[in-house]
Order: structure tokens, then C-alpha cells, then sequence
């Protein structure tokens, strides 16, 4: 079976050490330990390591030493992927203010990817963005993107009720 190539959006990245949301953090780690053991092709961009680059030192370099843990597959955004990007914008599915988001997702759709892995439900993990990326890929020819957060990824304990 083909591994699943899989977009990791910057939440995804930084949940690993988000210490007031201890459930979403162990869920984030379960998903770490099946990327370390080469479960899924891992994709990062220039827009997650920009937002890493972002945070408080502490937290910068905890998460980069998480990511030197695993192998992931590196792109920078190219103009492809804005002007992919600028549909969402143009086509009011986020607003520019949230445009590093829509870059993830163009990332995700221009690298080939099957899923988007994110804890962002305002702008990423909710219906009208998945309606809006169902809209943009068949508009533009690519594939359908899932946008998964990392517990549907590993049957978590976010799915069991």
C-alpha cells in the first residue's frame, strides 16, 4: 500500500509541545512516533519554518529539535502556489489577513499531497475550508486534498466515544 504523503501545517508542528492542551499534545506525538517510523512521507514548506522561526526561543528550538527527529521532504511556496493560494482569497473561502493559511493548504495541493494535517479549526479544520479546497483542486486540476487533524490520522483518543 502507498504511504500517505502528508502536508504538516505549522499547528501540526507546534502542538508537540503545547502544554495547556496535554490531550492534543499526546495526539500530536502519536502521530510523530508513525512519521518517525516512516509510516507517512512527510512535506513541510517554507511557511511552517517561517512561522517555527516566529515563535519564543524556548519553543523554537524545542520544535526544530522535533523536526530534526523525523525525515520530511522540504518545499519552498513557489508562484504556482500563490496564485493557488489567491483563489482561496478570491474565492472568499479565507480572507487575505489569513493568507499564510491558504499558503499551507496551496503548499499541500502543489506538492501532491493526500492530506494536510492541522489543529487549526478556524481557518483550516472546518467545512467551508474543505468545501472551498474541494472547489479550488477540481477548478485547477489537482487532486482533492483531505484536511485531517493528526488524531484522525492515528485513531486517537479524540475519536473514541
Amino acid at each position: 500500500m502507498k504511504k500517505l504523503k502528508i502536508y504538516l501545517e505549522t499547528s501540526a508542528i507546534s502542538h508537540l509541545d503545547q502544554q495547556d492542551v496535554p490531550l492534543l499534545m499526546a495526539e500530536t506525538h502519536k502521530l510523530w512516533d508513525l512519521i518517525k517510523a516512516d509510516l507517512y512521507d512527510a512535506i513541510i514548506s517554507n511557511v511552517a519554518i517561517d512561522e517555527i522561526n516566529r515563535c519564543e526561543e524556548d519553543k523554537r528550538s524545542t520544535l526544530f529539535s522535533y523536526l530534526a527527529e523525523i525525515n520530511y521532504t522540504f518545499i519552498a511556496i513557489d508562484a504556482r502556489g500563490l496564485e493557488i493560494a489567491s483563489r482561496f482569497v478570491d474565492l472568499g473561502v479565507l480572507r487575505q489577513k489569513s493568507f499564510s493559511d491558504c499558503q499551507h493548504i496551496a503548499a499541500a495541493i502543489t506538492s501532491g499531497c493526500d492530506v494536510i494535517v492541522s489543529w487549526n479549526f478556524k481557518h483550516i479544520v472546518n467545512h467551508k475550508t474543505m468545501m472551498g479546497v474541494k472547489a479550488v483542486t477540481a477548478l485547477e486540476g489537482y487532486d482533492d486534498l483531505l484536511i485531517y487533524t493528526p488524531s484522525i490520522l492515528v485513531g486517537g483518543e479524540l475519536n473514541d466515544s
